[in-house]
Parts: structure tokens; sequence; C-alpha cells
């Protein structure tokens, strides 16, 4: 199954704090090559779009790399990658790595959303749209480049709300979802959001809008610190496969250092993981039993404590 993400990768600071460096990356086949060109690659602070993202301290996003400060974009055009998204790893004042999105369609007809959000309390009581990739949903896009949202409201607004990441499932039908004929029409069933603060008055937040035939990830799932703080507790999910994914996993904990989710946790580091089956934690189980084959696990910080990390499968 083609997915709308084509190629993941992560940045880490390099032992001087001073330059972004490659520390791995998941890619299509496709996209294979672009490999080669981000493994030789360091972005100082403020630089090209990882830079850029640890700068800011809050995701980033080009939905046209070649008319940009996007410094790989001959190589992103052979590929046929034409967006990026950078989403930094805040913990309180540090930026401990960025994960990059890249996207593109070949003509095939991927369907999907990344969206960046924004609100500044002292301009507006809504959210309002920076920009967006949306593949080939073009009426999705243009309802959603003329939306806002009220804090609680839709997707970003609950997760603007909550001040922490917000999965929602079925977006065709729920009520939570305010664009839900609009997601419907387009054949987009699952998002994700994750909320960034800057300051006390605003706020950014990431959406992830994952459709059934080009899906972002085929699973989401969000695990939460018990209040104990001693274990991983399963929060919320939404999976497009067969699999019931709250009973294979509702009543499962995930310690530190068990398997790429623990090991997020216990770093603070987000892990990319293609090796399912030496993986030992319930979520990965599950996840081989639906027939998924590759994970990210991106963690989230509420100030400088890990928090909940946020999981999604291919």
């Amino acid at each position: 199954m083609k997915s709308f993400v084509r190629a993941v990768e992560l940045w880490i600071p390099d032992a001087t704090g001073s330059a972004l460096e490659y520390r791995g990356g998941q890619y299509a086949d496709d996209v294979e090559e672009f490999r080669e060109v981000s493994e030789l690659a360091m972005f100082a602070y403020n630089e090209g779009l990882p830079g850029k993202a640890w700068a800011a301290r809050r995701p980033v996003i080009l939905t046209d790399l070649f008319d940009s400060y996007f410094r790989r974009a001959d190589e992103a055009r052979l590929c046929g990658l034409t967006c990026g998204v950078a989403l930094p790893v805040v913990a309180g004042d540090d930026v401990k790595a960025v994960l990059g999105l890249l996207c593109g369609d070949d003509g095939g007809g991927s369907v999907g959303a990344i969206e960046l959000w924004h609100n500044k309390a002292d301009l507006s009581h809504e959210m309002t749209l920076v920009d967006g990739y949306y593949g080939a949903a073009a009426a999705f896009e243009f309802n959603s480049r003329h939306t806002s949202f009220p804090r609680g409201y839709g997707l970003p607004g609950r997760a603007w709300k909550a001040g922490a990441p917000v999965i929602i499932d079925h977006l065709g039908t729920t009520r939570q979802f305010l664009r839900a004929a609009d997601a419907a029409a387009a054949g987009i069933v699952s998002g994700l959001a994750i909320p960034y603060t800057t300051s006390p008055d605003e706020t950014w937040v990431i959406s992830l809008l994952s459709s059934a035939a080009t899906p972002i990830a085929r699973r989401f799932e969000i695990w939460r610190t018990d209040p104990a703080r001693d274990a991983l507790v399963f929060e919320s999910g939404a999976c497009n496969t067969a699999a019931d994914l709250g009973a294979a996993v509702s009543n499962g904990l995930i310690s530190r250092d068990e398997g790429a989710i623990g090991q997020a946790w216990s770093s603070g580091l987000p892990v990319l993981s293609s090796d399912l089956k030496s993986d030992p934690s319930v979520s990965a189980r599950a996840a081989r039993k639906a027939g998924l084959k590759h994970m990210v696990v991106l963690p989230t910080f509420r100030g400088d404590r890990p928090e909940a990390m946020v999981v999604w499968y291919s």
C-alpha cells in the first residue's frame, strides 16, 4: 500500500550542539536514493528545514521545496518529493531532535493532509491554517483553507484545549471532526493532532490526516505515562486494518526501554523501527498480528518531562 508520507528522517544535535546530524530514516522504495543525500547532510541552527524547526521550536511546513530554503531541492525533485514538514521534540528549553516528513505525488492521486494551524491570543480567539499539503484532495484543501477553529472544537481545537496529542477516528462520520462531510468525500478516515506552545499566548498544532487508500499511517496510538510514572498506558488510537485495537492493547503496559516505545520514553528521542519482530511490547505484538511493518515513535513533553508517546504504524 502506497503511503502519503514517502520518507521519514530523524535529525539530532551533534556532540557540539551546533548542528543537526542524520540519525536514520524510513523511505519508500522509489525514494530510497534520497537517503544517500540525507546521510551526508548536516544543518546548522536555522538552516534548511530541520534547522528552521530547531530555531522556531515548533513545526515548520514547506509545501514547495523548489523555491525555498530547502537545501536538498534538486535531489528531492529527482525523487518526486514536493513537500516537507519538520517536527521538533521540545523538552523544556531544549530541542532534543527534529523529525522530518517528506511527501510527494507521482501522479498516482495520493490523498491525505498534513496541516499547520496557529493561534495568537491577542489577535484571535480561533485557530487558522498557516499552510497544508493535501495531495489530490483538492476540495478538502479548499474548504480547509477557509475554515477556522475555536478552542476545543475540531481536531486542531481539541488538541489546543487539551495541550496534548489527540486522535480522532472515523472522521467521515463523527461530530468531533467539523469537516466530516469533506473528509468522507475525500476518503480521509483518521487524524492525529499535536500542539506546540511557544509562548503563553501562542499555540501551533500540526495535524496528520490519513486516508484509507494512501495512508499516512495505518494505525495511530497515544501512550501516556501512568500517575506513578513507572509505565506507559494506552490512551487512544485509530486503526484502518480489521484488527480490534482496543482489545489488543488497552490493558497492556509498556515499561522503560521496552521495545521502540519504551526506548523513546527513556531517551526522550524519536525512534524509527522496521524490525517489529524483535520488539516485545504489547503494541508491537498487536501491530505484527495486523500485518504492519514499520513504526515511528514521537515523544511529547510537558515542560521537561516526557508525557506521551505518539506512535504510528505503516
